[in-house]
């Protein structure tokens, strides 16, 4: 399977990719993070991993990237044409500098800004579209794509290569209404789409679950003070409290069963 996480920012969708694949990583699956957030510099961190080479420089970087972007725009259906790769990839086909592993856990980065003025991050969304597309899994692989906050990687057309798209909430008016957002943006991709409360209380998730409807909620993640300390120190997240854990494994037992 290979599912996106998505939502607004500052909702989590960082630690809930970790803890997802760390748990499915203890049941026996091989898994692997794709990192498409080009701004998020930390997640590594959550992982316990160094940071990967970028697989946009695999690609000859992200001038060369752009120039055949820009060159096949030129012509009709040239951009709808335009192919990064020659084959079908495995995860074993993925360059070992792009890949980051901790306890059967791998890390993939598309491409991060690094520059002042650099230019647009079309060309990383491009990367990952035809990379999630192009990527075939075995069996027992699981892939999650941490995205970049808001509604852009729908504009980029991400989600065309994944099964699932996992939303997660946080105690916001702005994640309700992003939720009914994304909701209708991905209709046309006949996509499951399942909702994550995050940062709840009792009180608090009665409040939201009130303005979303009931049976696309998997899952509730309680408030942690150890979570959102290793979020602001940047450790390796690699245990929760029991309720944060249950969570998660219920998240994790509900999309692959769906």
């Amino acid at each position: 399977m290979k599912m996106v996480v998505c939502g607004k920012g500052g909702s989590g969708k960082s630690t809930v990719t970790a803890l997802l694949a760390q748990e499915w990583a203890l049941t026996g699956k091989n898994v692997m993070i794709v990192d498409t957030d080009e701004s998020n510099i930390g997640l590594h961190r959550f992982l316990g991993v160094n940071p990967p080479t970028d697989l946009m420089d695999q690609m000859g970087g992200k001038k060369e990237v752009m120039e055949k972007m820009m060159s096949a725009m030129k012509n009709p259906d040239g951009f709808d044409n335009l192919k990064l790769f020659d084959k079908e990839w495995n995860i074993a086909d993925i360059p070992s500098p792009c890949v980051s592993e901790n306890q059967n856990v791998k890390l993939v980065s598309v491409g991060k800004v690094h520059h002042a003025g650099e230019g647009c991050a079309c060309p990383m969304g491009f990367v990952a579209k035809q990379f999630l597309k192009n990527l075939k899994l075995q069996a027992n692989e699981v892939v999650i794509v941490d995205t970049e906050a808001g509604l852009e990687h729908f504009g980029r057309g991400v989600e065309e290569g994944v099964d699932a798209v996992l939303m997660v909430l946080d105690p916001s008016y702005e994640s309700v209404l992003l939720a009914k957002k994304v909701s209708d943006m991905i209709k046309p991709l006949n996509l499951p789409m399942y909702y994550v409360l995050n940062k709840v209380t009792p009180e608090i998730s009665k409040t939201m679950r009130e303005n979303l409807p009931d049976h696309k909620i998997i899952g509730e993640i309680p408030q942690d003070p150890d979570l959102l300390t290793a979020g602001l120190s940047g450790n390796h997240i690699s245990d929760s409290s029991p309720g944060v854990k249950q969570a998660i494994r219920d998240i994790m037992l509900k999309t692959k069963n769906s």
